[in-house]
């Protein structure tokens, strides 16, 4: 005769032992935000459901995949990359990636699709996106997934943004401005307008740079401005890398 049907002591025993258990995700500090918030908890699903899942039936969303990156790549623990860069990834991401490719699994993302997807990219006055931030865009993509395929959540070779064709050369040229025009154009200025448009003429200043400027950055003696910092909304920032022809740190010679 068979063991009757229903659920044996231990189990019974095993289903009273089961605890709700509860993980404390940060401060109001740390996220200011309900986006943030939302990113980090998604973020957590994923560590927590990533070793139950078979890699090739595991269906992940791209806005699944863009928190977990947030989580890890873009947090405060973040220190291989700079507080600018942060700002810039997650401005691209919350702008452009996630409203297009959040509900879409990343194994049904095709290069020839995200190539129509990004020539289609318009400005908010309706002007086409300019070609050096779609090629951002692009960029930003294709470490998505690699941040994928190195939490092996894809294989190996199978980042569908690596063929995707986006150039960054202007469509334009920028329109330079004769001495004489600038000459007319400071005469219109006040100040301290007048003083942002010529540091900013003769030093080839980003705009960035030029507004996180400080007194304490131009040495009087040695005729020199220090570059060490840029302001991203809102947001004061070390300088890593290169400015244009500057290096962070390095110095812009008023003599020449």
């Amino acid at each position: 005769m068979g063991h009757p049907v229903g659920n044996s002591s231990g189990e019974k025993n095993r289903t009273k032992e089961r605890k709700r258990r509860t993980v404390i995700i940060g401060t109001v500090e740390q996220y200011p935000t309900e986006d943030l918030a939302q990113a980090a908890v998604n973020g957590l699903r994923m560590w927590v459901n990533e070793d139950r899942n078979p890699q090739r039936e595991q269906s992940i969303l791209l806005g699944d995949l863009v928190d977990h990156f947030i989580e890890t790549e873009l947090s405060a623990k973040a220190s291989w990359r700079s507080q600018a860069t942060k700002i810039i990834y997650a401005e691209f991401l919350k702008r452009w990636i996630r409203p297009n490719w959040g509900t879409t699994n990343i194994r049904d993302v095709r290069t020839v699709g995200v190539e129509n997807w990004l020539r289609q990219l318009r400005r908010v006055d309706g002007d086409p996106l300019a070609n050096a931030t779609k090629a951002k865009i692009r960029n930003l993509m294709s470490l998505l997934f690699n941040h994928a395929i190195r939490y092996e959540w894809l294989d190996q070779g199978k980042n569908p943004i690596t063929f995707v064709r986006q150039s960054a050369q202007r469509k334009t040229t920028p329109e330079v401005l004769e001495a004489g025009e600038i000459q007319s154009l400071l005469s219109q200025l006040e100040s301290p307008f007048r003083l942002m448009v010529l540091l900013d003429v003769t030093s080839g200043l980003r705009r960035c740079e030029l507004l996180a400027l400080k007194w304490s950055d131009i040495d009087f003696i040695e005729m020199k401005v220090n570059i060490t910092r840029s302001i991203y909304h809102r947001v004061v920032v070390n300088r890593r890398g290169l400015t244009r022809s500057l290096k962070s740190g390095d110095c812009w010679n008023m003599r020449n």
